[in-house]
């Protein structure tokens, strides 16, 4: 990342063809998936259940033949399979209900903070056989060089009040901290990286195929070698449960594509998936896009400072462990078929990191000074 290169076509007044970059290699994809074979049915304790990680790792538990409780504060309504099981409480002090049961398995879905972690792991220890947590890669932070892996120290505590990055990697890593202490060897914690694809609760990842759905010319930031990583909320679902299913312990990065792949990859290979006319104007200049108000569009950010090696991190255990990756094209292809179920006053309102109104400005700077 010591160069920036521009393979931006050099007036707006070039062919169309001259405003694309020269073609990317499409990412890897994998072999097609063989057929499981049916598991041990475990009994199932979920908190959580009803955002967006919970419903798909739910419905698939139950296609596997698993019982599941859900544990929530019932102010969502998800549709999910009638055998489901749904407990009422609150994470912060109101686990009465949980008093006196037994499961086989904890998926613990909705803590950010580590007292909520605390109290469900000290109530359960003698309750249940494995405790799985969902952390994140954000543990890493500041991503001060490339390559993090599962044996990467992690931070327990503040350095800088203001960061709110790092307060929200060592609430994680608390988090971890109180599952692992407790549970030892039956505790399993998995760290993904930007969770995307349909039902995505944040409006982050659907930028990308709203944007290249409607075409014409589409700002494509980054510099060419700039690395990205995403997962599918129905890989990280299924590996999740395979962890179980596979009576599995320790950390692993839940981290996609299999292959390391950069932003011009993805966005070629999103481009061809729901619209080949749209046109990649690509703007590799970072302070040109600080200047516009872009730092980041998910899953591509401004690799430099504490983000330096935050689209880096390693797989390798995930992917030994049966961590699999559906093509790129379904991901962006089932994300923009999903975005018009959302409700129509959050498209409305939609909280994309570069409006309209940015893109155009920032566009029209662009040609101007090539």
């Amino acid at each position: 990342m010591t160069t920036r290169r521009r393979f931006l076509a050099l007036t707006a007044a070039l062919p169309a063809a001259a405003c694309r970059p020269r073609a990317t290699a499409a990412p890897p994809e994998e072999p097609p998936r063989p057929p499981e074979p049916p598991p041990r049915p475990l009994s199932m304790l979920v908190f959580g259940g009803t955002g967006f990680i919970g419903p798909h790792l739910v419905r698939h538990a139950v296609a596997r033949g698993h019982s599941v409780t859900i544990f929530t504060r019932g102010r969502r309504k998800v549709d999910l399979p009638d055998s489901v099981e749904r407990l009422l409480g609150d994470r912060d002090g109101q686990l009465g209900v949980l008093e006196g049961r037994r499961w086989d398995v904890v998926v613990d879905d909705s803590a950010t903070r580590p007292e909520w972690v605390q109290q469900s792991t000290q109530l359960l220890k003698d309750q249940v056989g494995r405790y799985l947590y969902t952390s994140s890669t954000g543990v890493y932070y500041p991503y001060l060089k490339p390559g993090a892996d599962e044996t990467w120290p992690v931070r327990t505590e503040v350095t800088d009040p203001e960061d709110g990055s790092e307060a929200y990697g060592v609430a994680k890593a608390r988090c971890e901290r109180e599952v692992l202490q407790t549970f030892g060897e039956r505790g399993l914690v998995v760290r993904p990286t930007y969770i995307v694809g349909p039902g995505d609760t944040t409006d982050r990842f659907p930028y990308w195929p709203v944007r290249l759905q409607r075409g014409g010319d589409v700002l494509a930031p980054g510099r060419k070698g700039d690395p990205v990583q995403l997962i599918d909320v129905r890989d990280l679902a299924e590996f999740m449960l395979r962890l179980l299913e596979d009576g599995r312990s320790g950390i692993y990065n839940a981290v996609g594509p299999r292959e390391p792949i950069t932003m011009p990859q993805f966005l070629e290979a999103a481009r061809a998936a729901v619209n080949p006319e749209a046109r990649l104007v690509w703007v590799d200049d970072y302070a040109f896009l600080e200047a516009h108000g872009i730092s980041d569009a998910v899953p591509w950010v401004m690799l430099k400072g504490n983000d330096l090696g935050h689209m880096s991190t390693r797989n390798a255990r995930a992917v030994a462990a049966g961590l699999r990756f559906r093509p790129l094209a379904d991901t962006v292809r089932d994300t923009l078929a999903w975005w018009p179920t959302v409700p129509a006053e959050r498209r409305d309102a939609a909280q994309f990191a570069i409006t309209p109104e940015q893109e155009a400005k920032a566009l029209a700077d662009w040609r101007a000074r090539s």
